[in-house]
């Protein structure tokens, strides 16, 4: 292999120089320049540390061994599915330190390594020991990123970004990485891979090529080495060496919303904070735009300007567009987090999906790391007539998760867990390992809206969707939404509720009695608290470890990989190509007192059930594609107006939409509303006995979620219907009067 050096950025030294802060980073662009703050090198961090006391190793150690041994929800799976014993090694670990007074006195780092060595022996990424300041704060990165793909069925790894401001004659967008400090890149991958801890070895794989350039120090031990020696294939087909040193430099700002940090929120949140904290980092290195967009579409609404169609809110958690393939125009939705607050998901996905084509919707959750358990969860029901379960949630059956959830009743400002309270204390006599199974996503709340898009849907996937996002493509395979696509044989396979140890000690558990202590200087832990099951055909298969296996996987390609995606997306059209597409839209005519008239527009239906508040009123065959359907309600304030369409007898399309929502589209007033609520009186108490949980949910003064897609008959299809009696004609002999 011929060498080559850069005389231009440090990042290209020859020689045995030591590292030095790159010159290029002052040549960046300011908005990168702005997100990486103050960079340094490995040995300048190092040379920062304040080692760690000998007490403090062992209140480290101690804490450790209370989480695993007596909180962590998948030890049995771990010990049966990874032959270890992270309970053992503690032990050890904690009577060498408790023997021995010089145990890792010369060597903070190897105590580090060791504890860390432990956790990730679990191969859980919930489940993790977080280093201490001042690594805490801190990235490792290099300047570039690492994908890879297949060609000609080889295993091969690209360039696929180069950060803004560096520049390099042959080191380009494109290369291929051949050597890693003089070792074959490939199994350079599954050295590194054995490093960070995966549930299978797809997950694992994905992690080493991750981690060859960006590592967060809080959940990754520092490289050992402080440059690397990378061996590529330029453009023209040579092989080329360059070094690059690392550079670490404070964690970028969050670009999204980011409810990890309040207390009570921690028993809603399933996430990956390895992969959270590495797409902050590259976020702020590749695409520092991503901020400027969410940050001008706020200034847009803050002025009371719309938003374009497309134009998201929150361009950091969810983005959409239309796409070409082969098979035609779908829409496409990426969704890169779910660390956002679900009604506002809920909202704006509903909002973007609307403007898509109804043919057929590509939702990409690739690289997803989780987040908000329920933001997950709700969105299920948007996609499918089917009514949506949630997972349930266990604990492991300890006298300390006991303690946990009598202290946190109904009335905490933790979390509710009364639920699960009754069946751990069985378990004294039954023996049975977990407790029962409640969902964290409120069920009535998993089904109030409905379905919104009713096209076809494809979801795509990758090794690195983990824990909210797992629990995500695990709802919708088991409730049949549509095919799954894997760019790898399985998902990440993290199914947890994952609690901060900082957590248990200020809020799950905090006062007198408590065997929690807080961590020194900076360092933390987390545990999979709970763990999620499957619901449907797979109802009680643990997600953890055995993930979502994809109905059809497709190896990414070069062109996946510098072309946006093509390959895939055409992959993905081809398998909506071959599903039926269904549509029905409803439009408000007319709404007066408690009666209304709706006009509906259906598509590959040849049934359509019309429901007040769960009650069956009428079955229409639809003539043609259009029709008009009369409803009145009789509880203003509850009653919920739904349509189910039907194929061959199978249910493929349901719509809801409550009262209040169509008195709103309507303009009706307080007036009108008082009088349809007087009117209405008379049959409450008998109507309270139908009353639907879903329905009884959104009782308040406003709806959970925002408006939803009914539409208001525009001027022009109100004047077709006044002076075109013949079409009115036909229209009444679709109608349904209820």
């Amino acid at each position: 292999m011929r060498s080559r050096s850069s005389s231009t950025h440090s990042w290209g030294t020859s020689g045995l120089a030591a590292a030095a802060t790159p010159t290029y980073l002052a040549q960046l662009a300011p908005s990168v320049r702005a997100a990486l703050g103050d960079t340094s090198t490995l040995a300048a961090l190092q040379a920062n540390v304040v080692p760690l006391t000998q007490a403090e190793r062992v209140t480290i150690v101690r804490q450790a061994l209370i989480l695993i041994e007596q909180n962590y929800a998948h030890l049995p799976l771990k010990r049966a599915m990874h032959a270890v014993d992270p309970v053992q090694r503690l032990k050890l670990l904690l009577q060498e330190l408790e023997g021995d007074p010089d145990a890792y006195k010369d060597s903070d780092l190897a105590f580090h390594n060791e504890l860390t060595d432990i956790f990730t022996s679990l191969r859980d990424l919930h489940t993790n020991y977080l280093l201490p300041d001042p690594y805490a704060a801190m990235t490792a990165f290099l300047p570039f990123m690492v994908e890879d793909c297949y060609q000609r069925g080889q295993c091969t790894y690209l360039v696929s970004h180069i950060v803004e401001g560096f520049t390099h004659d042959t080191f380009v967008r494109g290369v291929e990485i051949v050597y890693w400090n003089g070792t074959p890149i490939s199994r350079a991958v599954q050295v590194n891979a054995e490093r960070f801890a995966g549930s299978n070895r797809e997950a694992r794989h994905a992690r080493g090529v991750q981690t060859l350039t960006t590592r967060p120090l809080r959940v990754a031990l520092p490289p050992d080495e402080e440059w690397v020696i990378v061996g590529y294939r330029a453009l023209d087909g040579k092989l080329m060496e360059l070094r690059f040193d690392w550079v670490v430099n404070p964690m970028p700002a969050d670009l999204g919303a980011a409810p990890l940090d309040d207390h009570r929120a921690s028993a809603l949140i399933g996430v990956d904070l390895q992969q959270r904290l590495v797409q902050r980092a590259r976020a702020a290195l590749f695409a520092p735009h991503a901020k400027e967009s969410g940050e001008k579409a706020a200034a847009k609404l803050e002025r009371g300007q719309s938003l374009g169609k497309l134009e998201s809110r929150m361009p950091e958690v969810i983005q959409a567009r239309s796409v070409a393939t082969k098979s035609g125009t779908f829409g496409y939705v990426r969704i890169r987090t779910f660390d956002a607050e679900p009604a506002a998901m809920v909202n704006e996905f509903v909002r973007l999906v609307s403007a898509l084509p109804k043919r057929g919707l590509i939702i990409d959750v690739r690289g997803n790391g989780g987040g908000v358990i329920r933001s997950g969860e709700y969105l299920l029901q948007l996609l499918t007539p089917k009514s949506i379960e949630p997972e349930p949630v266990q604990f492991i059956n300890t006298s300390l998760n006991l303690q946990i959830c009598d202290r946190n009743g109904r009335d905490s400002a933790f979390a509710d867990l009364s639920p699960w309270t009754d069946s751990m204390r069985q378990a004294l006599q039954t023996g049975s390992t977990f407790s029962a199974g409640f969902p964290i996503s409120e069920p009535a709340m998993c089904n109030v809206i409905g379905q919104r898009y009713f096209g076809p849907v494809v979801l795509i996937t990758d090794a690195l969707c983990y824990s909210t996002t797992d629990i995500f493509s695990a709802g919708f395979q088991d409730h049949e939404i549509g095919p799954v696509l894997g760019t790898a044989k399985n998902t990440g396979a993290g199914g947890a509720n994952v609690w901060e140890q900082d957590f248990l000690v200020q809020a799950a558990f905090a006062g007198d009695g408590s065997p929690y202590e807080p961590l020194p200087q900076g360092a933390g832990m987390r545990v999979a608290m709970r763990r999620s099951l499957r619901v449907g055909k797979r109802s009680g298969t643990p997600v953890e470890d055995l993930g979502v296996v994809p109905d059809q996987v497709h190896q990414l390609t070069r062109a996946d990989i510098l072309e946006d995606n093509v390959d895939l997306r055409n992959a993905a059209g081809a398998l909506l190509s071959k599903l039926p597409v269904r549509e029905l839209r409803v439009r408000l005519v007319r709404a007066k007192g408690l009666r209304a008239r709706l006009g509906v527009s259906a598509r590959g239906i040849d049934r359509l059930d019309v429901y007040v508040e769960q009650r069956p009123l009428r079955s229409i065959e639809p003539v043609g594609r259009s029709m008009e359907v009369d409803v009145e309600v009789r509880a203003p304030a509850t009653d919920v107006v739904e349509l189910r369409g039907f194929s061959n007898g199978e249910l493929v399309a349901r719509f809801r939409v409550s009262w209040r929502e169509i008195a709103h589209a309507a303009g009706l007033g307080a007036k009108s509303t008082r009088a349809a609520k007087a009117n209405a009186k008379s049959n409450s108490k008998s109507h309270a006995k139908t009353k639907s949980r879903s329905s009884t949910a959104a009782t308040d003064d406003a709806e959970p979620f925002g408006g939803w897609a009914l539409e208001q008959g525009s001027s022009r299809q109100k004047s077709t219907a006044r002076k075109k009696p013949a079409a009115k004609s036909r229209r009444a002999r679709t109608r349904s009067r209820v």
